[in-house]
Parts: C-alpha cells; sequence; structure tokens
C-alpha cells in the first residue's frame, strides 16, 4: 500500500505534466487537498457493507417487496478516473428479517466509494443484500451519467446508462420483475 507522502508526490508528479508551473501559489496545497478529498471519495475501500446490514428486525410475516427508489450516489469510472453518478433503486423481498432503510442507502453508499464500473456497482449491492438478508429476491436498478462519456470521448451529455440486475424471486418470477419496474417509474408528482 502507497504511503500519503507518496500519493502526494504522485499528485505532484501529475500537476507537473499537466501545468507549466506546477510549484505555482495557488497550486502549492494542491497535493495534500486532493488526497484528503480521495480520502473522502473512496471511503468505502474502509466499509463493510455485510457490517452495515447486521442490524434487521423480525419481519413479523411482511413477505411483500421492501423498495427505496432514487437513492442518490456519487462514483468514480475505474478506467478513466472520472465521476459517475445517478440514483439507484434498491427493493428485497424478506424471508424472516427486514432491516432499517437508511441501511440500503448505505450499501449503496459503500460500494460507490470506491473504483467501479457501474455493472459491478449494481452487482455488489444486489449481492451482499441477497446474502447478509438472506432475502428471497432482491433487485437493483442503477441509473447514472458518465462524465467519461459527457465531458470527454463521444461528448454525448445526454446519455445514461441504466444497469439491472435481478436475485431469487425477482430473477424467476417475472411478476415480481415488472412490479418492481412499476414501482420505480412511478412518478412521485
Amino acid at each position: 500500500m502507497v504511503g500519503k507522502d507518496e500519493a502526494e508526490q504522485a499528485v505532484k508528479t501529475l500537476l507537473g505534466y499537466l501545468e507549466k508551473n506546477p510549484s505555482r501559489e495557488g497550486l502549492k496545497e494542491t497535493p495534500m487537498r486532493v488526497i484528503e478529498s480521495f480520502d473522502e471519495i473512496f471511503s468505502g475501500y474502509h466499509l463493510d457493507a455485510a457490517d452495515v446490514l447486521s442490524s434487521t428486525f423480525n419481519a413479523e410475516g411482511y413477505d411483500g417487496i421492501v423498495l427505496l427508489r432514487d437513492i442518490e450516489f456519487h462514483s468514480t469510472c475505474e478506467h478513466h478516473l472520472q465521476p459517475f453518478s445517478g440514483k439507484a433503486h434498491v427493493a428485497y423481498i424478506p424471508k424472516d428479517r427486514v432491516v432499517g432503510l437508511s441501511k440500503l442507502a448505505r450499501v449503496v453508499e459503500v460500494f460507490s466509494k470506491r473504483l467501479q464500473t457501474q455493472e459491478r456497482l449494481t452487482m455488489q449491492i444486489a449481492n451482499t443484500l441477497m446474502q447478509s438478508l438472506d432475502a428471497k429476491g432482491v433487485a437493483v436498478t442503477i441509473d447514472s451519467t458518465h462524465q467519461c462519456m459527457t465531458m470527454r470521448g463521444i461528448k454525448k451529455e445526454q446519455a445514461s446508462t441504466v444497469t439491472n440486475y435481478y436475485l431469487g424471486q425477482f430473477k424467476e418470477d417475472l411478476s415480481y420483475q415488472n412490479r418492481y419496474l412499476r414501482f420505480i417509474s412511478i412518478s412521485k408528482e
């Protein structure tokens, strides 16, 4: 693992690549600020999503869909180190236990605060919920905009990427999948 001093030196090297005068006043503290911001942006590496889900409650017979939708998130594409952000929709069907709703958003946060691909992010959230909650089924949809497509490359500012991942009853029974898709598309207005 690279230390903080080495990481700051790497930022100085990048600044030298980009800027004619990397030691000018406005850039002197930049390496330290970049590393401090990385500590926050990539804080998911220091968290365990299964721990977030460890506190559950008796479902008291509830076996319908539990859905938290429109969970805002920000992540970083591992291919270009460019941000991508959007909304995640997370649903599960409890077997015996339910989890506090904020925990669903926290799981999204844990995995989004790492270098990611959207596809892997979607699967990590779903697999962790399925295993940690011993759920009957899990569905995760992510709709996001990637700056590696909007700021550079093809520069398609309105393009968004949608990924879905289904496990258990959501994968096996189309009626659950269809209900889930209707729920996430219902307007809040």
